[in-house]
């Protein structure tokens, strides 16, 4: 078995910041891309941002230039460091992995439970 669990999201106010991260654990024997995802009430799930296993990274239009991803591959952990937010940033942040358990010869994709981030005043 594999999981991936977010954690970090909360209330923050207009401007602020909030570092999420996603832990994955179990059966692994690599991990490939790592990404962040989100939804919010009505909507569909947005790509957010990815890193490959070398840092490469790619951010969403929508946050270039407020949001980082960033991970540590010895901890098997992502992170998405989030500046300047917006109300429109309230939403539900998923993290998703391409994990190669140790019994399987391909990679799968596996999801976080996700964690509820909200900009109010």
């Amino acid at each position: 078995q594999v999981q991936l669990v977010e954690s970090g999201g909360g209330l923050v106010q207009p401007g602020g910041s909030l570092r999420l991260s996603c832990a994955a654990s179990g059966n692994i024997f690599s991990i490939n891309d790592m990404r962040w995802f989100r939804q919010a009430p009505g909507k569909e799930r947005e790509f957010v941002a990815s890193s490959t296993w070398s840092s490469d990274s790619t951010h969403g239009g929508a946050v270039q230039g407020r949001f980082a991803i960033s991970r540590d591959n010895r901890a098997n952990t992502v992170y998405l460091q989030m500046h300047s937010l917006k109300h429109e940033d309230t939403a539900v942040y998923f993290c998703n992995a391409d994990v190669k358990p140790k019994d399987v010869i391909e990679y799968r994709p596996y999801w976080g439970q996700g964690t509820q981030v909200t900009v109010s005043t």
